[in-house]
């Protein structure tokens, strides 16, 4: 299925913002707007806590079992979502959240495969490691810190 083209001018930026380092602050942003629009994403809230929790685990370098290509999408999936000026502007009443719905779902879609693998990778872990490493930190400078060297 082929990328939506809304989407597809956020993938260079994805690439950008993984390789500056600032992914903890676009986590931040993602859990703020869905703590406010959580109520308008419907079944989609499940799906980006998952996403959320991919990164935090790709970030912290205890999930690394996903293609440079995934993990650029689910960035550039939640740079979407975060972004009030896309295809159908958020500020428009009833319709501004419908592109980036779709957007994550085309993302949820696209990369089934991957997050099945990364569903099964978080049935494994126990309980008390996985609740560290999903965990969100008071500040994303925090979290900046906890990225692993190498």
């Amino acid at each position: 299925m082929k990328a939506p083209w809304s989407f597809i001018r956020y993938l260079p930026m994805a690439k950008r913002l993984i390789a500056a380092g600032r992914l903890p602050a676009l986590l931040f942003a993602v859990a703020g707007k869905a703590a406010s629009d959580g109520n308008r994403l419907g079944k989609l809230k499940d799906d980006l806590k998952l996403l959320q929790a991919l990164c935090l685990a790709y970030w912290r370098g205890e999930y690394r079992a996903i293609s440079g290509k995934a993990i650029l999408s689910v960035v550039a999936g939640l740079m979407y979502f975060l972004s009030p000026l896309d295809a159908i502007p958020d500020w428009i009443p009833g319709l501004g959240m419908l592109d980036d719905i779709a957007v994550l779902a085309w993302v949820m879609k696209n990369l089934d495969a991957e997050l099945s693998a990364f569903r099964a990778w978080r049935e494994r872990q126990n309980p008390e490691k996985l609740a560290v490493v999903e965990r969100l930190p008071a500040t994303p400078k925090l979290l900046e810190r906890e990225k692993p060297k190498g």
